[in-house]
């Protein structure tokens, strides 16, 4: 390989570095240890010929190339990911497969009738649930891992467009044995200084929306022990460690012997939205979506991503 032949994981590298100023914050996002970060980014500078970062201390900024180098980069990786998205969904258009993405507990019992029903109507096609962790949903179909997908709102729907098809109360789930089981419902002022479960795995605007955070007294949430998925979070609640927030449905689907779930009576509910991207396979996602918005029973808001 010549020293120039650079893959898209390094440029990607690259402009998370150049987006944060911070390998620390860079390393983060990017689920890889900073001192394999820096390595990376200091191989490529060396393959190029030229430095890319000014170090000074503890802060970093772009030098001259580096500012070049930024959007072209950029540039190169929405590229690449267009690629990608429009070479798998086109293997799945030739297997007639429909790949319907969702997180938890997805689009509640709107997602499995929509899915029941498309199959009725559309019996040639195969349609394959993807599960993906925190709001992973909105990425999972710019890159072409699903064809549609069930996304919980708030999220960023930017270059996709997207249908609100439910809205569901949010609840709290609590140890068993914890001092607000007792009650029918809680108020959000009632978890104030509960530690509550987090993760770095979906965005902080998306975490932060769960946890309602402010709180209405303009404090922060207590934050407890991070998780990476649903079973983790769960466990963790469990044990008595902490509690955590989620839809209705997920107090349906994920009854455990140790867990009670009460309702949250004074935060907005949660918006699920069927999304798809406006270049995909337009007959098939449209007649899924269709099912989908016939089964919500109303008609539903166009959310258009920016």
């Amino acid at each position: 390989m010549s020293p120039l032949d650079v893959d898209t994981r390094v440029l990607r590298y690259f402009v998370a570095v150049a987006e944060r100023l911070s390998f620390t914050a860079a390393a983060r996002d990017l689920y890889v240890s900073q001192p394999a970060l820096s390595r990376q980014i200091k191989q490529l500078e060396e393959d190029l010929g030229t430095e890319l970062f000014v170090r000074t201390g503890r802060e970093i900024r772009l030098t001259g190339a580096g500012a070049e180098m930024l959007p072209l980069a950029r540039r190169v990786l929405h590229d690449w990911r267009e690629t990608a998205r429009v070479v798998r969904s086109a293997a799945a258009a030739e297997r007639n497969v429909l790949r319907v993405g969702f997180v938890a507990s997805g689009g509640g019992s709107v997602a499995r009738r929509a899915r029941a029903t498309f199959a009725e109507q559309r019996p040639e096609v195969t349609v394959e649930p993807k599960r993906f962790d925190w709001g992973g949903e909105p990425d999972a179909l710019r890159q072409g891992l699903v064809d549609v997908a069930f996304v919980w709102l708030p999220a960023d729907t930017t270059g996709l467009r997207s249908r609100v098809v439910a809205t569901e109360q949010r609840y709290v789930a609590l140890s068993r044995d914890h001092r607000l089981t007792g009650r029918p419902s809680v108020s959000i002022a009632d978890l104030g200084d509960e530690p509550l479960m987090w993760t770095r795995k979906a965005p902080k605007e998306w975490v932060d929306w769960w946890a309602v955070n402010p709180r209405p007294d303009g404090r922060e949430p207590v934050w407890g022990p991070e998780n990476d998925n649903v079973e983790e979070m769960l466990e963790h609640v469990a044990t008595g460690a902490a509690v955590c927030i989620g839809p209705e449905s997920m107090a349906l689907y994920y009854a455990h012997p140790d867990l009670a779930w009460r309702p949250i009576v004074d935060i907005e509910p949660l918006r699920i939205a069927v999304a798809w991207v406006p270049e995909s396979r337009s007959e098939v996602v449209e007649a899924f979506v269709e099912a989908a918005v016939r089964l919500a029973g109303e008609v539903p808001q166009d959310v258009q991503g920016g």
